[in-house]
């Protein structure tokens, strides 16, 4: 057995080689044993309370254009979880954690203005959280230090901006009021900043070395070609993007993962294009890239784009990897196939486009042949055009990054006061998301009248026979499965319809 290759990326600014000899071993695993780094904190071990966040940074131009990373100094910088992620996704990156925020000052006194405004705030109160707010916040006030050095009357994120930002840190003293007015207050400070003046040189040198290796177990390929090569000839092997879901796999059931191929340094699936007619988005592409994306395209798609998991874990994942995943509470696949979404699926040279709703077999069964990967998901602009409405809705218990218990896309033409196409797909009510085939054809041809609605409520009763489970009852998502049909309606019938912002339950009380 070959010795493994190690894994080099850099840490307190400095050049690291860690050996590879577990795979799977997580970041934080590596911070707190090794480096006995315990600024960095594990609360949940599943990238749900970001106590772990930490900042992981990377050459400015490997992202797609209109990226959400914080862009200063030649760099993409993401907060993400520490705990799900696996310690060969920084080979070629720039780690940074709360110990390196300590300014340039004398003693350990010189704060980083996201740090200190905690303190003057009263914003940690037992203090577990504390530093995964701090390196969250820390994103936040360099990318407002970023803009304003582009544009000096750049205006700071309003509170709201700053509670969505800080959705993926939990903190169990419900202190988030005084976390908010820290997150305000460090904004009107200039410095310190971020220590990345010095990396990008060292990360060019970094990525000018060859692709990694590691004892024939881990690959980590830089093209597509070679990609397509790996998987073909190891097609039992486990493609891996962000690991916020297999991460769990590790961290809470002790599963050994086997052969794994890392697709998130692959050029050529790290792209957004925009065609003619539609929207590629590549596999490796963040969820947080792709959200924006369609929501730039798709305005409706903003609730959903919000309220999709937290930041750190919309940095990490991928669109694809969640569409590729299939859960049937998965929140992506229900929007993208109301919108008429494919994949581009591939093997080898070969490529095949499918439909996504013709991806899903069965529970977390899907259409790939053994050695295929999906490559892209394509979104038409069809449903852009005039006469088309589309929402997106999400039913979970908590507001936040939360699980589904049911969630829905829509689109809709209307031909005057007629259905002319409809598509109703649902997340929760089945063994896979799929669009409900009884209630469009009760739509489609009708014309749009509370009547009609009743119908096609009717006919959707017969559409899903759904489980009761920790999340919600049988009966609880039937109900709510009509009554977001009925609020489509209500927000787009023909007379007198409802603003959509009235009809929005949005639980995060004025602070």
């Amino acid at each position: 057995m070959p010795e493994p290759s190690p894994i080099r990326f850099l840490f307190r600014g400095q050049p690291v080689a860690v050996p590879a000899d577990t795979p799977t071993r997580t970041v934080l695993q590596w911070l707190r044993e090794d480096r006995q780094a315990c600024g960095t904190k594990e609360g949940c071990a599943e990238g749900d309370c970001g106590a772990c966040t930490v900042l992981v940074a990377e050459l400015a131009e490997q992202v797609p254009d209109g990226t959400q990373a914080v862009l200063s100094h030649g760099l993409a910088v993401r907060p993400v979880n520490a705990c799900i992620r696996f310690l060969p996704t920084l080979h070629g990156k720039a780690l940074l954690t709360v110990e390196d925020l300590a300014g340039p000052g004398p003693t350990p006194t010189a704060l980083h203005p996201a740090q200190q405004a905690l303190v003057d705030c009263h914003g940690a109160q037992c203090g577990f959280c504390t530093p995964g707010f701090v390196m969250t916040l820390a994103a936040v006030h360099e990318a407002h230090q970023a803009r304003q050095d582009l544009h000096p009357a750049a205006t700071p994120p309003g509170r709201a901006a700053l509670a969505d930002a800080l959705s993926g840190n939990l903190c169990r003293c419900t202190g988030y009021r005084p976390i908010l007015d820290a997150a305000q207050q460090m904004l009107g400070q200039t410095g310190p900043r971020l220590p990345l003046a010095s990396l990008r040189d060292q990360l060019l040198a970094l990525q000018a070395e060859p692709a990694v290796e590691i004892a024939g177990q881990v690959h980590l390929p830089r093209d597509l070609a070679t990609l397509a090569r790996l998987r073909a000839e190891r097609p039992r092997a486990r493609l891996v993007a962000g690991a916020t879901d297999v991460g769990l796999w590790i961290t809470k059931q002790m599963r050994e993962l086997g052969e794994l191929i890392f697709l998130g340094d692959v050029a050529e699936l790290r792209r957004i294009e925009t065609g003619s007619d539609a929207l590629r988005i590549g596999a490796a592409v963040t969820l947080e890239d792709a959200w924006a994306t369609l929501t730039r395209h798709w305005p409706s798609l903003h609730e959903m784009h919000r309220r999709f998991a937290g930041p750190p874990v919309r940095h990490a994942g991928t669109l694809v990897g969640n569409l590729a995943n299939g859960s049937p509470i998965g929140d992506g696949a229900p929007v993208l196939i109301a919108l008429g979404a494919r994949l581009v699926l591939r093997h080898g040279e070969a490529q095949r486009t499918l439909p996504l709703r013709d991806f899903y077999l069965d529970y977390m069964k899907n259409a790939l042949e053994p050695g295929e990967f999906v490559e892209a998901v394509e979104v038409p602009f069809q449903t852009r055009d005039t006469g088309w409405i589309t929402q997106a809705h999400k039913i979970s218990k908590r507001s936040d990054c939360d699980i589904s218990a049911v969630s829905a896309g829509f689109a809709l033409r209307l031909a005057g006061d007629t259905v002319a196409e409809a598509r109703l797909a649902y997340g929760g009510l089945a063994a896979t998301v799929r669009r409900a085939a009884g209630a469009e054809a009760a739509l489609v041809g009708q014309p749009w009248t509370e009547a009609t609605l009743r119908a096609a409520q009717t006919a959707l009763a017969s559409d899903f026979n759904p489980l009761t489970d920790l999340r919600a009852s049988a009966d609880y998502r039937r109900h709510t499965a009509a009554a977001l049909l009925e609020r489509l309606w209500l927000s787009t019938r023909p007379v007198d319809p409802v603003p959509v912002e009235q009809l929005r339950v949005d639980l995060r009380a004025p602070v």
